[in-house]
């Protein structure tokens, strides 16, 4: 689920991504003609349709994006599906198409369906999901001849509009009575003062994702129950210090505690991905405090970081709490940013609302270290702190055509029979996990001629080629062939390859110690339950069977690369000595979801330094093996290794060996 999540969260960064220029349109729009929204100034009528054309638009440019982003191989048929998939019930829930239904008049329509149009994000977040999960499921699907048009990527969107209808038929009836449940929740908090306008504050960011949000916001701020108090505000109407007290906490957050928490982020992202992290982050910390349009900063960790989350919808609970209990008091008639601050402190009823400017100052000290705190202590991948994701993948991107890797992936592609016997392209740590129409195409010896260490035959549809750490480097490569039917870059097939280019030790002829990663029974390389470990394709080395989670480095050196689903990385020795750390047996399948790394790559670590948290109980449920493997992966280096605690108990950081570098 935890890998899920980030993927999600990464996926959204596209349409995420166009929000702070549209609210920086609506904003300077609002803020040339605040009280005519455009009627009064053509500019501001121009700049206020310019950005209300995204803004407006949030779930179709989160179903396409989601859709895009979570699909296998990130086809634009993915991202057409996501707008089928949001279309259907945006045709079938609109109060329109309600009424015809239940054959009442629109103005009898439920309220719950008031919302569904095209800025509806629960919807769009749902479309998109479930149109990547329908094409990846049915983009390879083959029709009898007679229908063979609508074959493969053709099917998605039909499969994607039937599985939408039952969908939409099903929040005709589901959200009605949870859109009544929030209103009447609402009304009840409304009743408790300045503790109910600290629920509200919490709720309202909480149920953003699903749109839910909207629920509350017509308890307090419209005249569902009374309240109206964006209404009363601006027409100076209620009590002083009481009118306002719905919107007033939002300021705080909105103008300086959701800035200083993009600060926090930026601050923590890796030092590679700073640079992309901080033009995201000032942009979006911006147009929360000049427009109050938070979204592109919150939908920024809303998923990666969802206790992160939590802990914001938390201090904007609190926000609202300390500004009700004191009566400080201000309104928005766009959103609580600059530009309505300063529009509100004009209307007589609103009570002390420079106070709002003292409570934001100390809550963007609040917000930096709370987040700082949270983003460290729970090591959340907020933006720029995932890994294998940073600035420098656009110069390798840029490089890769011509590169070694370009070569070998040719030259693999072609000896397994190319796109006419290629069927899917995966990798985890170390190989290749390819799946064919006939293993039995495939030319091992042409394959073997490239100079990778083995080839595995699983059975008649599935082979494996054993490359090396650098393996996701050569997957990309292929994948990029397959996309294009094949079609392979000018690469000589007499050009020479070497999957991992040799390593010159700084200092040969060096032994070093190697320690235990883990509490547990000691085997040799050839009792892993893992023909590639066992034969010592990838190198010599040994094992764990580990009783407890911890792990830890069984050399001094530096994170040379940490894998996307967290089960394994490298390290670097000063002599030049690669090791690779692989956490279980086969748990690339496993997506990450057991592992907690606690280095980042790059990271300089000594041996016995806490590496990673694995969950046995977890891997030994999926039916994975949990044996610890230390493999020394350039085997032109390595002169000798002498292992010396073999079928012993052993404790963490206890040295079990020596290798000599040649």
């Amino acid at each position: 689920m935890k890998a899920y999540m980030q993927r999600m969260g990464r996926s959204l960064m596209l349409p995420v991504a166009t929000l702070p220029v549209a609210a920086l349109f609506s904003g300077i729009g609002y803020w040339i003609d605040p009280t005519g929204w455009g009627a009064n100034n053509i500019v501001a009528a121009f700049l206020l349709k310019a950005g209300d054309s995204i803004l407006a638009n949030l779930g179709v440019l989160f179903a396409v994006g989601l859709a895009l982003g979570m699909s296998k191989d990130k086809d634009g048929a993915s991202a057409l599906t996501g707008l089928v998939a949001f279309l259907v019930p945006m045709q079938l829930l609109n109060p329109a198409a309600i009424a015809a239904f239940q054959h009442i008049d629109v103005e009898k329509v439920n309220a719950a369906f008031t919302k569904m149009n095209n800025g509806n994000v629960f919807v769009g977040i749902l479309a998109g999901l479930l149109a990547a999960a329908m094409y990846n499921r049915f983009s390879n699907v083959k029709l009898p001849m007679a229908l063979s048009f609508f074959s493969g990527k053709r099917c998605v969107p039909i499969v994607t509009a039937a599985l939408m209808l039952v969908v939409s038929a099903a929040l005709m009836f589901i959200w009605p009575p949870i859109f009544g449940a929030l209103v009447a929740f609402g009304e009840t908090i409304a009743k408790m003062g300045a503790v109910g306008a600290g629920l509200y504050g919490f709720f309202n960011r909480l149920l953003i994702p699903t749109g839910l949000h909207h629920a509350l916001n017509n308890v307090f701020w419209f005249n569902t129950a009374g309240i109206d108090d964006i209404g009363k505000f601006w027409a100076n109407q209620g009590t002083k210090g009481i009118t306002g007290m719905y919107q007033a906490g939002f300021f705080p957050v909105m103008m300086f505690g959701l800035p200083a928490g993009a600060y926090a982020i930026y601050r923590q992202a890796r030092p590679e991905k700073r640079k992309a992290t901080a033009s995201l982050m000032l942009a979006a910390a911006f147009a929360s405090f000049f427009t109050g349009v938070t979204e592109p900063l919150e939908f920024s960790f809303m998923f990666v970081a969802w206790p992160l989350y939590v802990v914001h919808a938390a201090l904007t609970g609190i926000s609202m709490f300390i500004a009700a209990v004191f009566h400080w008091t201000a309104g928005f008639n766009f959103s609580a940013g600059l530009v309505d601050f300063v529009l509100s402190l004009r209307v007589p009823i609103a009570n002390q609302p420079l106070m709002l400017v003292v409570l934001g100052l100390i809550m963007a000290v609040v917000y930096y270290f709370v987040f700082t705190f949270v983003i460290k202590t729970f090591n959340l991948m907020t933006p720029g702190r995932e890994e294998g994701e940073g600035e420098e993948e656009a110069d390798l991107d840029a490089a890769r055509a011509d590169n070694k890797f370009a070569a070998l992936a040719a030259r693999i592609y072609a000896g397994l029979g190319g796109a006419e016997n290629v069927v899917s392209i995966d990798n985890c740590t170390t190989r290749l996990r390819l799946v064919v129409k006939d293993t039995a195409k495939a030319d091992q010896d042409k394959i073997k001629a490239t100079g990778v260490p083995g080839v595995r035959v699983i059975d008649k549809e599935n082979i494996q080629v054993i490359v090396g750490t650098e393996v996701q480097f050569v997957a990309d490569e292929m994948n990029k062939m397959q996309q294009n039917g094949g079609v392979v870059s000018a690469v000589s097939s007499a050009t020479k390859v070497t999957p991992t280019a040799p390593v010159t030790p700084t200092t040969a002829g060096v032994t070093i110690d190697v320690y235990s990663p883990a509490q547990g029974t000691m085997i040799p390389m050839n009792q892993v339950a893992d023909a590639v470990f066992s034969t010592n394709i990838m190198g010599d080395g040994y094992a764990i069977q580990p009783t407890e989670n911890t792990i830890y480095t069984p050399v001094a050196g530096k994170i040379s690369s940490i894998f996307p689903t967290q089960h394994a990385l490298g390290i670097m020795t000063p002599t030049g000595l690669e090791v690779l750390l692989h956490m279980g047996v086969d748990t690339v399948d496993l997506k990450g979801e057991p592992f907690t790394m606690k280095v980042k790559s790059g990271q300089e670590v000594k041996a016995g330094d806490e590496i990673a948290i694995m969950d046995l109980a977890a891997v030994k449920a999926a039916g994975k093996g949990t044996d610890i493997i230390v493999a020394f992966t350039n085997g032109d280096v390595v002169a000798h290794v002498a292992l010396t605690e073999l079928g012993q108990t052993v404790t963490p950081n206890q040295t079990v060996g020596q290798v000599t570098t040649k």
